[in-house]
């Protein structure tokens, strides 16, 4: 039992698999939906502090390197291009869109993808940090009660 829920944590420290990978899996093994759920919150959170103070340093230091520096970059582009996107968009609710991008569990938003685009945003930190952990709970409120309806994709692979 404690290896499948080490295993609901690390999955949901995954990028891209984050909440979508870890409460079906839980779900699926059968492991209680409540428990599974805040064993991925916590998971799916632990990074995002990290992410936030580290990620944009990291790339933009890797940016002129010989071999990462081409996908370094095409990451900074694309995180500037997408959040300046995203600022005009939302205008003052960016906390919100913030939270709407992070909670909405589909390929490529997420905690990461989220905090990322925070980081390039210049984003409060408490805020970003805030509007991710709201995200995060919508989108394990979404993958749970998939989950249990039986849904989800995972879950379908896995029966």
């Amino acid at each position: 039992m404690l290896t499948k829920y080490l295993t609901v944590f690390l999955i949901s420290m995954v990028p891209l698999l984050e909440l979508r990978g870890a409460i079906p899996y839980g779900v699926a093994f059968g492991l209680p939906l409540w428990s599974t759920y805040v064993v991925a919150i916590i998971g799916n959170m632990l990074p995002v502090p990290f992410i936030f103070l580290f990620a944009r340093k990291i790339l933009e230091w890797g940016a002129d390197k010989p071999v990462i520096g081409k996908f370094f970059t095409w990451c900074l582009e694309k995180g500037h291009h997408g959040g300046e996107k995203l600022k005009a968009t939302a205008g003052r609710g960016l906390f919100w869109a913030l939270l709407l991008f992070v909670g909405i569990p589909l390929p490529g938003t997420g905690a990461w993808t989220g905090t990322l685009a925070a980081s390039l945003l210049d984003m409060d930190f408490k805020q970003s940090v805030l509007a991710c952990m709201g995200g995060v709970l919508l989108a394990g409120c979404i993958m749970g009660t998939l989950s249990v309806l039986g849904v989800s994709a995972f879950g379908a692979i896995v029966s």
